[in-house]
């Protein structure tokens, strides 16, 4: 993955320690965030980690970790209840802010989702919330108990089958879910929101999303998980998911921090460990993919090294060209310029030099074709090709660059 994943431990609200993971991008962090899971799930659900590694690429760094009583964390289960899980949430902020950064963001999964607005208010530095198929009630989750809450509410506890594993519910769990006022905590939150649902998601209902969105107050905004189920196992579904938060989440985050000082450009190019070629790119305030196609065993998650060096080229042409018309007080229409890279052997190359014919190995050709859109003039068609010719990238690919390399 193209983050660095830490294995933490932190003290929860009941003294027990708590298992975590940070998910810290391979380089600067614009901001943290907190995932709280699904009820009786954990911080290694494949969604969370699926969305934790997609942020990441973003440049947030995300501290998921187990409630009470779950996953690697200590404590009982039997003890917890939604009150109690506000309260680890409470302590992994502490953490965040004590040992690297308070969150800006909270993200919630079903129950979870239901926790972050919760307590959103109650952590002044978290700018954002974000949920996924979250309930607008706090007491949906015992509809999960089926039978077996009657025995709970008249024994105190019992054992409750939920997706194959066997957990002890009391009678206090159930007492404090039926407290909550989960839609008065959403009213009052004064922190943009976030709601991803899925229609089709038969856990929680569609209908939960759409009361929640009204009781949301602006700015808040909804997204379709489309055909996701519940808990996003399909990996397409859980990236989305993640891309759309961070998108969102970029409105309300300070812009990223260039690499780089003028007059010198830098770019940061870092190993994704997906696949064989994944990288991610960092150019200024800008996240990217380097990547090879399928065919070539990549995953085609962005342009290959040769497409940036294309994209260059196309770019500079185009901004040339603008330049010179504006300049000149030339109504030139509208730019594009198509550009296509190829090897061919340079004794083939009738417009190369003679020395650079005389070596029968291959060199690169870049193909540019340039529209204009409207009625461009014969005599204005040549001085767009001069022009053209004229862009630095152009001139850079044309002459003789001089690179030097450290090793760290």
């Amino acid at each position: 993955m193209n983050f660095n994943s830490q294995r933490l431990e932190f003290t929860g609200h009941s003294g027990a320690t708590l298992g975590a993971r940070l998910d810290l991008p391979n380089g600067p962090v614009r901001a943290y965030a907190v995932f709280a899971h699904c009820f009786t799930c954990s911080k290694d659900l494949a969604a969370a980690r699926q969305i934790s590694a997609e942020l990441a690429r973003e440049g947030i760094a995300v501290l998921r970790f187990d409630f009470t009583g779950l996953g690697s964390s200590e404590g009982e289960f039997a003890s917890t209840n939604f009150s109690s899980n506000i309260a680890d949430l409470r302590s992994a902020a502490d953490y965040l802010r004590l040992h690297f950064e308070a969150p800006s963001l909270l993200i919630g999964h079903s129950l979870g989702g239901a926790a972050v607005f919760a307590v959103a208010n109650e952590i002044p530095e978290v700018r954002a919330v974000a949920t996924i198929g979250a309930p607008a009630d706090v007491g949906h989750v015992l509809k999960n108990f089926g039978a077996s809450l009657k025995e709970i509410e008249e024994s105190d506890a019992a054992e409750v089958d939920l997706a194959g594993r066997k957990f002890l519910i009391k009678k206090q769990f159930v007492d404090d879910a039926c407290a909550q006022r989960l839609h008065e905590a959403v009213a009052t939150l004064r922190k943009p929101v976030l709601i991803l649902h899925a229609p089709l998601d038969q856990t929680v209902g569609i209908e939960n999303a759409s009361d929640l969105f009204q009781a949301a107050k602006h700015p808040k905004s909804f997204v379709s998980l489309d055909k996701a189920d519940h808990l996003l196992t399909d990996p397409a579904d859980a990236a989305y998911a993640a891309r759309v938060i961070a998108e969102w989440l970029s409105r309300y985050l300070v812009a990223d921090t260039p690499q780089g000082t003028e007059p010198v450009e830098q770019v940061q190019v870092t190993e994704t460990g997906e696949g064989k070629f994944q990288n991610s790119v960092q150019a200024g305030r800008h996240r990217l993919f380097a990547d090879e196609p399928q065919s070539v065993g990549g995953f085609d998650s962005g342009p290959s090294p040769y497409d940036y060096l294309s994209i260059g080229l196309a770019a500079c042409t185009s901004m040339t060209l603008r330049l010179y018309a504006d300049h000149k007080k030339l109504p030139l229409g509208r730019i594009k310029v198509e550009v296509s890279h190829s090897k061919i052997h340079a004794r083939d190359c009738e417009d190369c030099a003679a020395t650079e014919r005389a070596d029968s190995g291959k060199i690169d050709r870049f193909e540019r074709v340039i529209a204009i859109e409207g009625e461009v003039a014969d005599e204005l068609r040549s001085k767009i090709a001069e022009i053209a010719d004229k862009c630095p990238v152009h001139r850079t690919l044309e002459g003789i660059a001089k690179i030097t390399t450290a090793v760290k």
